[in-house]
């Protein structure tokens, strides 16, 4: 019986199938061959165990007398790759230390960012007119005593509510250090720390039991620090302030041509980043006023109003540890690193008060200027002070000697007035210098 047409064309469609198609499975099958011979003879359709074992034992013997001449070039490539691989280990070492160093400084500045939004950014409401009051203080850091923990176990038995008064000295100013210390003791103030910069200052601090801090040794500043003359150490303590504010301590910077009269922790506000004793020698000069420029040229509009400020004393400030206060440190430091002839004092101020404008970030630092009569220049006293019997009366909490070069017979003198109560202690001095 004939099929149905439509199962016949179904049958002839695959009869007929495409060429490719047949190429596939004979490739198929010819594989499944070969297997199924690999699996049978393993070592080959046409192998020869007698010519095999001839061969391999000919090649090793080959190979024998090659390898005593091989074996110390092989050995000395091992040792080099060993090499390799141990310098590669300590490579290595080192950046996941840094790794590790970059992390922490970043997961501290992160917890500091977010304090100081929790601080200055939370919204807040307005009050009445005229009850409105900014924020004024910076929160301070997160300590990190690992920065140094060598001087984190001195401060911790130095400090008193986390701070100190802070001094450089090398042996070239050891006369003052003496009056300096001296006064310190005399109105019990234990909270001080001497940053010795040479063998000399070390030696007096024993024989005189001070309590002082010498750094790890550095070239560049070890050098600056034995040799240098009051600007170029007085440029040190940016450098070294900034591991005591890294640990969390407030420090009272101070230069060493300074007689103590008063405890300064009992008058100091704390309640900005810097607070500092100035060079201005009246209360306009000190605290600030309005200069008018006059140019007569543009006529009608001839007159500018400036503002004007002397500057703040660069050997006697007082700082909190906040990032503002850090970052005054850096950004001084830096410039007296890459600014050979820069003064210290007037890149202080510089970074202190000069704002923000094109091409450049002014830093956002809260500040406060100290009482002129409570913390004293030798200007005020000399020109001011001595002159007038009311002010003699008062008694302040420091005087700098920064106006004068004859700066030890000053400092005496000052002992001698106001701890031992001569009045005319002052009388043989000028105003000046001759």
């Amino acid at each position: 019986m004939a099929a149905p047409i439509g199962r016949r064309s179904s049958y002839a469609s695959q009869v007929l199938r495409p060429r490719g198609s047949r190429i596939v499975v004979a490739i198929f099958f010819g594989i499944l061959l070969g297997c199924i011979l690999a699996a049978l003879y393993p070592r080959g359709l046409f192998y020869s165990g007698s010519h095999f074992q001839s061969r391999r034992l000919s090649k090793s013997n080959l190979q024998i007398g090659s390898t005593s001449c091989e074996s110390t070039e092989i050995v000395n490539i091992l040792k080099l790759h060993i090499q390799d691989f141990s310098n590669t280990n300590e490579e290595l070492k080192k950046q996941i230390k840094d790794l590790k160093e970059k992390l922490q400084a970043v997961e501290q500045t992160n917890s500091q960012a977010e304090q100081q939004v929790v601080g200055v950014g939370e919204p807040q409401k307005v009050g009445p007119f005229g009850t409105v009051k900014g924020i004024r203080t910076n929160p301070t850091i997160i300590p990190n005593e690992s920065v140094n923990p060598r001087l984190a176990k001195i401060l911790e038995k130095v400090t008193i509510k986390n701070e100190l008064i802070v001094s450089l000295a090398n042996s070239k100013v050891k006369p003052m250090l003496e009056v300096w210390v001296s006064s310190i003791k005399k109105l019990g103030i234990h909270n001080y720390l001497v940053v010795a910069l040479d063998d000399g200052i070390v030696d007096f601090c024993k024989e005189n039991r001070v309590q002082f801090y010498t750094r790890d040794p550095d070239e560049d500043i070890d050098s600056v620090g034995k040799t240098g003359g009051n600007h170029e150490v007085s440029g040190l303590k940016f450098i070294i302030l900034k591991e005591f504010l890294q640990m969390g301590y407030s420090v009272l910077l101070s230069d060493v041509d300074i007689v103590y009269i008063q405890n300064p922790f009992e008058h100091i506000y704390r309640d900005s980043d810097v607070e500092s004793m100035s060079d201005g020698h009246d209360s306009m000069t000190a605290y600030g006023y309005t200069d008018v420029f006059d140019d007569p040229a543009m006529g009608w509009a001839r007159y500018v109003h400036t503002m004007r400020i002397w500057v703040y004393n660069s050997g006697f400030f007082y700082l909190r540890p906040t990032l503002a206060a850090i970052e005054l440190l850096d950004r001084v430091a830096d410039r007296l690193s890459h600014e050979p002839y820069a003064w210290d004092q007037a890149v202080f101020n510089e970074e202190l008060f000069f704002p923000s404008y094109p091409g450049y970030i002014g830093l956002h630092v809260s500040k406060r200027t100290m009482d002129r009569y409570l913390f004293m220049n030798s200007k005020v006293l000399f020109k001011e002070v001595r002159k007038d019997d009311d002010l003699k009366k008062l008694k302040p909490v420091i005087v700098h000697v920064n106006y004068n070069p004859d700066k030890l017979l000053r400092m005496k003198a000052v002992v001698v007035f106001y701890i031992n109560g001569k009045q005319d202690a002052f009388d043989l001095f000028p105003d000046g210098s001759d």
